[in-house]
């Protein structure tokens, strides 16, 4: 718990502290029975690495793949399991809401066959969000591509209440292409993510002078947490103006380096690198979300019906900086969690609708009736504006800010949406209209903007949000950031459920 606490710089919530610490050794043991395969030591138990903040090694691993293990494991249990369902290529476009009095009321969520193209629509008293961050906010991510902070963006736009989305996490050590002797043919789509546990494990971090700067900044060194990493490192690159630094775990056996991480090793010598021999080139990247959708400790948000859990949510765990491998940890305790409350609503709730509800909302449509010109138009220009909403956030809401940046990152996100959705609407798009790219693009909006918002109200520097002009914890700000639903008033398409449009 004090490790967690102490990373969270001291943010965290206790009690959601205590579950997830307690809690978590049976959801590993669950794992475990459905066929998820971690690393043993000699002596038959589960080998416990050690990662940046932890004081001691308990971290259950499968050499550096972890998270693709448990995916694996769960995704066949999944498929074994008859009365689960899978709808693949779905892309979910909107939450479907009413209201019952003063309080929101899920109903289900319409979704974008990405195949078909078809609009496919879900209704249930049950719905629960497992959508992941919003890396692809920025440029360098270690998320997915399909990370664009969607589930968050849906539950802002259904009156959820968001918390403290100013706490991005950028991991320190994403692997460097500009520093590999083979540079990579076309750029990552998102970028290659160099475990904690390179450090955990002895890794020692240099700038291109060959000189170790960790100790200087924090009496831990390379084990600090990861927001004073990251700092630091990006401390580095300003004053010394350089692209990356090293990361060396050569001084370890050669053959621990590749039990320990097989897949790091792999790729670093598909580029003509060799770990044993030779540090690694890494600069940070947006890596975690620390905030997201408020969530109690059922996984349970503001809208009756709606759960959350994993990324999406912000359960009050991590605080201000999430604490080494606490993500997967947190997921699969607050899914479990969310389970009997689940089932108490789905046998208690009256809020069913009945079969004539489908049509209370208005069906988005695919721009069908678009021609191929005016789309193509429309997708090339998505895509420009995606890339330069990521330079906005990191060049103004980076590792380091300032409230001059982050108001002049507020100002142009705002103009650039408003110039994108003028763009839309002037070649034919429609308010109800869907496509992949047109709705990423508006969550990206969606997101961004509580970034910022979140930011420019927490007038000290915590954990994650650093800022040059409040510069020191303060006490008094010891709570949570929250975003409250705003109202649809005058408020942009990115940020109006497709049912509530207004009709150009």
């Amino acid at each position: 718990m004090q490790d967690t606490i102490v990373a969270g710089a001291h943010l965290c919530d206790e009690e959601t502290v205590r579950v997830v610490c307690t809690e978590g050794p049976e959801r590993i043991r669950e794992l475990i029975a459905m066929g998820a395969s971690f690393d043993h030591g000699e002596d038959g138990n589960l080998h416990l690495a050690r990662e940046g903040g932890h004081s001691h090694h308990r971290i259950v691993h499968a050499a550096d793949m972890t998270g693709r293990e448990i995916e694996r494991a769960l995704l066949e249990a999944v498929k074994k399991d008859h009365n689960i369902f899978m709808f693949e290529h779905h892309f979910a476009l909107d939450l479907l809401t009413s209201q019952d009095g003063s309080e929101t009321v899920c109903h289900g969520v319409d979704t974008l066959n990405t195949e078909t193209q078809e609009v496919v629509r879900f209704m249930s008293k049950v719905t629960l969000l497992a959508s992941g961050g919003a890396g692809h906010i920025y440029p360098s991510t270690t998320n997915p591509p399909v990370a664009t902070g969607d589930g968050i963006a849906m539950a802002h736009r259904a009156d959820a209440v968001i918390s403290n989305m100013e706490f991005v996490q950028f991991h320190p050590t994403a692997l460097a292409d500009e520093g590999l002797p083979i540079k990579p043919k076309e750029p990552r789509e998102n970028a290659f993510l160099i475990t904690e546990a390179v450090r955990g494990d002895g890794g020692i971090l240099y700038n291109l002078s060959k000189e170790r700067f960790m100790p200087t900044y924090d009496q831990r060194a390379e084990l600090a947490p990861r927001d004073v990493v990251a700092r630091s490192i990006d401390d580095q690159l300003k004053k010394r103006n350089e692209k990356y630094v090293l990361l060396d775990i050569s001084h370890k056996p050669r053959d621990e380096i590749l039990t320990h991480f097989p897949n790091i090793a792999r790729e670093c010598l598909q580029h003509g690198l060799d770990i044993t021999r030779d540090p690694i080139p890494v600069v940070p990247a947006a890596h975690y979300m620390c905030g997201g959708v408020r969530a109690g400790l059922q996984g349970e948000t503001d809208v009756r019906g709606l759960y959350v859990a994993g990324e999406a949510a912000c359960t009050g765990l991590h605080g201000a900086n999430r604490l080494a491998s606490n993500s997967l940890l947190e997921a699969l305790v607050f899914a479990r969690r969310a389970v009997s409350p689940s089932v108490d609503h789905m046998r208690n709730s009256s809020s069913r609708p009945d079969r004539g509800a489908t049509r209370w909302w208005a069906r988005p449509v695919p721009p069908r009736s678009l021609g191929g010109g005016a789309l193509s138009n429309i997708v090339k220009r998505t895509r420009e504006v995606r890339k330069e909403l990521q330079l906005i956030m990191w060049e103004y809401v980076g590792i380091v800010r300032s409230t001059i940046r982050l108001e002049n990152a507020e100002k142009r996100i705002g103009e650039l949406e408003l110039e994108w959705e003028a763009y839309l609407f002037q070649h034919g798009w429609e308010p109800t209209m869907v496509g992949m790219e047109a709705c990423e693009m508006r969550n990206l909006f969606c997101c961004a903007k509580l970034v910022v918002s979140s930011a420019l109200a927490r007038h000290e520097s915590r954990g994650l949000h650093y800022t040059v002009d409040f510069p020191q914890l303060e006490e008094s700000m010891r709570l949570p950031t929250v975003i409250f639903p705003a109202s649809p008033v005058n408020s942009s398409w990115s940020s109006r459920q497709l049912h509530r449009q207004q009709i150009l």
